[in-house]
């Protein structure tokens, strides 16, 4: 009988969940995905032949510090003139960056200057779109939980095809036709977004400024020590482990068994992702944190899978490890900011913990160029692999992490 009652009320969380916002919101989020999962690959090969680890690490770092600077902002617009007028907004600018770049590679060979202001501009772009890309999921699913698993599985399913996608049309047409491509999905992204009827429009209340409602915001933030204990954890994940991941394994693994091999890892990434987010939907531990930092161990697989010099299958097999590992603590974290944060200002709060985890890859991105010139970058993968094992042992020792029970 209860098995019977658990899978009716399974039938009916799944029922509520595709509305037709969800599905819009869905179809957004997929596409533009897709075309995100194809940019570090082209710009690992694209702008890596043409300058080098230290070109790769300054274009990606470029558009990681404008992020970092003003996601508080886009928190701030979101909550008052509305997350979906933001984000499409954010899709217009990108579609004209993207749009540029791709003219840009099929003319022949793109200035520095114009990679690194382009991928400004688009980092501003993403600041303004993600919190409220976030912030939208409470909004438009009754279930956080199952629509943050939900779009998991889409981000893994993305970065299965992304990859590929980008692979193929690197070999056949050229960075050109990847960064064209991404241009087509920020329309589509923006379009999907339009057609929403339930969004958020704004706070209404007492008249405010923005410096005001950062403030607010930041009140929010710090008063949840669970939450900004996470993010001064993450800032050295970030700082150690993300920043130096792409230029290093992109190099390390298209050296010793080609670019191809890359791509196949990262889809080994995607499918780690699809069963992570699969077990996020089916599993509803009370102490979500504390089952997602236990999860996040099997991620040290990643960079020591590269460190190791394993051949392409068991290198795959480390990336999918890791990619279920990542995708599970991922849910948990999201639903837990969604479900623990009032919406009046959970776009605010969003943003200081976008902002938060996104700075230490920042600073990992810039030095990375620099550092692997006098450190061998296999040893730095060892050092992102220990930092691994050293950030989730961090999140089960706070206690205010380790206790944060399920709403």
């Amino acid at each position: 009988m209860t098995a019977t009652l658990d899978r009716e009320a399974t039938s009916r969380i799944s029922e509520s969940l595709w509305t037709r916002d969800f599905s819009l919101y869905f179809a957004a989020r997929v596409v533009s995905l897709l075309g995100d999962a194809m940019m570090p690959v082209a710009a690992a090969l694209a702008v890596g032949t043409i300058y080098g680890v230290s070109g790769v690490g300054y274009v990606l770092a470029v558009w990681t510090a404008p992020f970092v600077l003003f996601v508080l902002f886009g928190g701030v617009f979101a909550d008052r003139i509305g997350a979906r007028a933001v984000m499409v907004g954010a899709d217009l600018v990108r579609i004209f960056t993207q749009g540029v770049l791709a003219v840009a590679f099929f003319a022949g060979t793109p200035p520095l200057w114009l990679l690194l202001v382009a991928s400004a501009l688009s980092g501003t772009a993403a600041a303004m779109f993600e919190p409220g890309a976030k912030g939208m999921v409470p909004l438009v699913a009754k279930d956080p939980q199952r629509a943050n698993g939900t779009l998991k599985i889409a981000d893994a399913a993305t970065q299965l095809a992304g990859p590929v996608l980008a692979g193929l049309l690197m070999t056949l047409t050229g960075a050109g036709a990847v960064y064209a491509f991404d241009a087509g999905t920020f329309l589509l992204s923006g379009l999907c977004l339009a057609l929403i009827r339930h969004a958020s429009a704004g706070e209404a209340g007492e008249p405010s400024t923005v410096l005001l409602d950062l403030r607010r915001g930041w009140t929010e933030f710090r008063s949840r020590s669970w939450m900004w204990s996470v993010i001064l954890v993450w800032v050295f994940f970030g700082m150690l482990v993300f920043g130096p991941y792409i230029p290093l394994s992109s190099r390390l693994i298209g050296d010793r068994l080609g670019d191809a091999a890359y791509g196949w890892a990262m889809a080994g990434l995607g499918t780690g992702t699809v069963i992570g987010g699969l077990a996020a939907i089916r599993f509803r531990p009370s102490h979500p944190l504390a089952a997602g930092a236990v999860a996040l161990i099997g991620f040290a697989c990643i960079p020591l899978s590269v460190a190791l010099d394993l051949p392409l299958p068991a290198l795959m097999a480390g990336h999918l490890l890791g990619g279920v590992s990542w995708a599970f603590w991922s849910v948990m974290w999201s639903t837990s900011v969604q479900t623990q944060v009032a919406p009046d200002v959970l776009n605010r709060v969003t943003a200081y913990e976008v902002a938060g985890s996104v700075s230490g890859v920042a600073v990992g991105q810039a030095l990375v160029g620099p550092v692997s010139s006098v450190v061998e970058p296999r040893d730095l993968l060892f050092l992102s692999t220990g930092v691994s094992v050293a950030v989730c042992a961090a999140l089960l020792l706070i206690p205010p992490i380790r206790r944060l029970r399920r709403v």
